[in-house]
């Protein structure tokens, strides 16, 4: 177990941001001096039938390079030209264009990512439970949410991939991945300087800039910061609420040696010393009486104390080329993170159940790939290692009821420690039927499969403390109680198949079948509570075995089939993909927590982590994707109007949720199927964007460049917060509205941005916390009850120049 962290003195803001002005100045002047001479960056526009063609977007997953329409896989793939065009600032966007998706930031935090698509997903960032999507830095899984809401900058595509992602990416992710790709480095010395103000007194700069050192070597850099005020404001503290104060770096230095050798060594650096995310009540105070507030953005929690979060990571790519036909590719790379939070439940200034938090994570990872490529026959064989550490600490001050019952300070502290090792063998091979048979049917038949395993060991600790915070956490908190003192080791192992059939009749058209399955391992509750375990075999006595199964958690499976058809249409004005999936999932991992009464006053005294492995569920629904150009030289030559849609449906049912169900009579404990009373969380019935662009050449004070109008409307239907409905913390449908426009010159040396998003200024709930009845009338952990909300951003309009050398 790590030793106990002490808190460090907060640095002065003024400082800070003299440092960063700083950096980002010396790097644009160090880039300008190192430039020869001025040069212009190629214009890399295409025409606007090549723009309205989707299908011919080149992605890579595969793992190998093949345009959107070659791949029998759900697949969304947006530039990073497309998201900078629409003002997108971090990851999150996508949570507006990607069907059936949800990516969102988790409750209570500026940085942690809540992903789910087609169901699948995870919500907790605690230690213990691992993402259901994948979340790819260029090729490097990243184990944690935390540190996850990445930034637009420096990034030449993002891909999405729905349905289980097994036989071609490094980590077995069940749900789907997401590939955050970064640009990699010219043959030209160029810089480039960015800067953006706007709503709540937004202030962002990005400097970013390539050197060529001879004709092998080349260095890369960019450093980004990025800041707000708060949307709202904390009314104890007096801090803003849902503001920004982030550093990022991202470098890397590139070594072509001979033709058939590249090496990319890539780091990144990011520091954001944000103020604490506090909740919007929704209930009045069930003790205090405190009224709900008229501002959805502020909150009035009293919880202070250090809020960081600091992530690091570095990343050795090597390629080789042994023949025509055959690459090799090795990935090693290392990550770190160290997270501080203060969450406050309640959102009052009483600490009635106020949450100090210490995430620290850290991981290695090796991943070895061969990749073959004929007429024939292509595909994939990989290995895949995982070294991982996931440390947290966090209390649960519960002052106000320890006051009632005679502890002064109450607090229950959990330690968890969990190790993963993790290695999996994977392979998938396409074959091209028409040339290894020599027929003309247009047939490509893919077969992938996985070995999966994954070795967990998890220490869990769980102690009061009287007298206030944890000392681990900056208190002076004593203990006075052992609740958990739990390890657990345990080995998960699966073999997981995909299997493919596309019919390519021309050109234009790519129809598809598909069977994939997903695995997720298991692992050991990270918030449990040994001595509530109950007596599963009702011999009156608590055993062992029973108190290791009460805190296991089983792994869970996903069964995927899919069909699907990509098409071209009409001299390639039109674009459309279109894919129907069915998922059967098994043993789904839902945690949660409950209140627990430990002596039996009737008073919840301290909290219980419960994960249930809920049964089966059916998953089922439709995508589709499309593009269109839909008219030219409306008004002058080379005008387009180009349209783009999203539409995603899913139906969701859990077929069997086996759940411990206490008898209100009398008190006792037994497993029952209440499937009927639960839903699928973070998963609205349909999901829908529409981006309308409008583009017209311009010729500005003798300066020729273009103009772009983008609208843009996305719709998201009614979704559950957690798997019981809730009338307090479940979103209605709601739908959002955005605005671009948008001048580049000609050259690509200058452009003006002006965003607006949110315009109709929607308020929408992302994520909450809940401990209380359903109607909202009695708490269930501490005295004033929970239901707390946490909200999507307002209206904002942002004005943005960029300046390319």
């Amino acid at each position: 177990m790590k030793p106990s962290v002490t808190e460090s003195p907060y640095r002065r803001r003024a400082l800070d941001r003299a440092i960063r002005l700083a950096l980002i100045t010396g790097l644009s002047l160090g880039l300008g001096l190192a430039q020869a001479q001025d040069t212009d960056n190629e214009d890399e526009t295409a025409n606007a039938e090549e723009a309205a063609d989707l299908g011919a977007v080149e992605v890579t997953a595969r793992r190998r390079a093949e345009t959107l329409r070659d791949v029998p896989i759900s697949v969304t793939a947006i530039s990073g030209e497309d998201l900078e065009d629409r003002g997108a600032q971090d990851i999150t966007y996508l949570n507006q264009v990607v069907p059936n998706a949800t990516i969102e930031i988790s409750r209570g935090t500026t940085n942690t990512l809540t992903t789910f698509i087609r169901g699948v997903g995870q919500q907790d960032p605690v230690a213990g439970f691992e993402n259901g999507v994948g979340i790819y830095l260029d090729d490097v899984y990243l184990n944690r949410p935390q540190g996850v809401v990445l930034d637009i900058y420096d990034v030449q595509r993002v891909e999405v991939l729905r349905g289980p992602q097994g036989t071609l990416y490094g980590r077995n992710t069940i749900g789907g991945a997401i590939k955050y790709v970064t640009r990699r480095l010219g043959r030209e010395a160029t810089a480039s300087l960015e800067g953006s103000i706007g709503s709540f007194s937004q202030t962002d700069f990005i400097a970013s800039g390539e050197l060529p050192i001879g004709d092998t070597f080349a260095v890369g850099a960019s450093v980004a910061s990025f800041e707000r005020d708060g949307f709202g404001d904390n009314l104890t503290t007096g801090k803003d609420n849902y503001d920004k104060d982030l550093l990022a770096f991202r470098a890397s230095a590139e070594w072509t040696p001979t033709y058939n050798l590249f090496v990319r060594l890539a780091a990144d650096y990011t520091d954001d010393q944000s103020s604490p995310t506090g909740g919007h009540r929704l209930i009045p105070g069930l003790f205090s009486g405190a009224p709900v507030l008229d501002d959805v953005y502020d909150s009035r929690g009293g919880l202070i104390g250090r809020q960081e979060a600091e992530q690091m990571g570095v990343a050795l790519t090597v390629e080789y080329d042994i023949n025509p036909n055959w690459l090799f590719k090795s990935i090693t790379a290392y990550r770190e993170d160290e997270n501080w939070n203060q969450i406050d439940f309640d959102a009052l200034p009483a600490a009635d159940v106020d949450v100090p938090a210490n995430y620290e994570n850290e991981q290695f990872s090796q991943e070895f790939q061969l990749n073959f490529t004929s007429e024939r026959v292509a595909g994939v064989a990989g290995f895949y290692y995982l070294d991982a550490n996931a440390f947290n600490q966090f209390d649960v001050l519960l002052a106000t009821t320890g006051e009632l019952i005679g502890i002064p300070g109450l607090a229950a502290n959990t330690v968890g420690d969990v190790d993963t090792s993790s290695w999996s063998l994977f392979a998938d091979v396409s074959f091209d039927l028409d040339e290894y048979f020599g027929l003309d049917t247009g047939l490509e038949l893919s077969i992938g499969g996985r070995y999966t395993s994954d070795e967990r060991s998890s220490r869990v600790l769980r102690q009061n403390f009287a007298g206030g915070i944890s000392p681990g956490l900056g208190g002076e908190g004593v203990p006075f109680a052992v609740t958990s003192d739990f390890r657990g080791e345990e080995e998960f192992t699966e073999f997981t198949p995909r299997l493919s059939l596309a019919w390519q009749p021309n050109e234009f058209h790519n129809l598809y079948v598909s069977y994939s399955q997903g695995f997720k391992g298991g692992g050991f509750d990270p918030r449990g509570l040994t001595t509530a375990a109950p007596d599963f075999n009702g011999d009156g006595t608590v055993s062992d075995d029973e108190v290791f199964e009460f805190m296991k958690f089983d792994p869970e499976i996903v069964d995927t089939y899919e069909a699907g058809i990509k098409s071209s249409l009409f001299d390639r004005r039109v674009s459309t993909s279109l894919a129907v999936f069915y998922s059967d999932y098994t043993d789904i991992q839902v945690p949660g927590s409950i209140g627990v009464d430990t002596d039996g006053d009737g008073v919840s005294d301290t909290f219980a982590g419960v994960t249930t492995n809920a049964g089966e569920a059916v998953v089922k629904g439709i995508e589709f994707e499309g593009s269109a150009l839909l008219g030219r030289n409306m008004m002058t030559a080379g005008d387009s109007f180009t349209a783009r849609t999203a539409i995603g449906y899913i139906d969701a049912d859990y077929k069997e949720f086996i759940a411990l169900v206490t008898d209100p009579a009398t008190g006792g404990q037994a497993l029952q199927d209440v499937s009927d009373q639960r839903v699928f969380q973070n998963t609205p019935d349909w999901t829908a964007h529409l981006g309308l662009q409008y583009d017209v050449p311009v010729n500005w004070f003798n300066t020729p460049g273009s103009f772009s109008v983008l609208g843009a409307w996305s719709y998201r239907g009614d979704t559950n917060q957690f798997e019981t409905p809730s009338q307090f913390l479940d979103q209605d449908a709601y739908s959002l509205y955005d605005l671009s426009l948008v001048w580049k010159r000609l050259d690509g040396k200058y452009e003006i941005g002006l965003y607006g998003r949110n315009l109709a200024d929607e308020e929408y709930k992302v994520s909450g916390y809940l401990f209380a009845t359903p109607d909202g009338s009695a708490s269930t952990l501490g005295l004033e009850g929970i239901a707390n909300a946490f909200y999507g951003p307002p209206r904002t309009i942002t004005l943005t120049g960029r300046v390319n050398f």
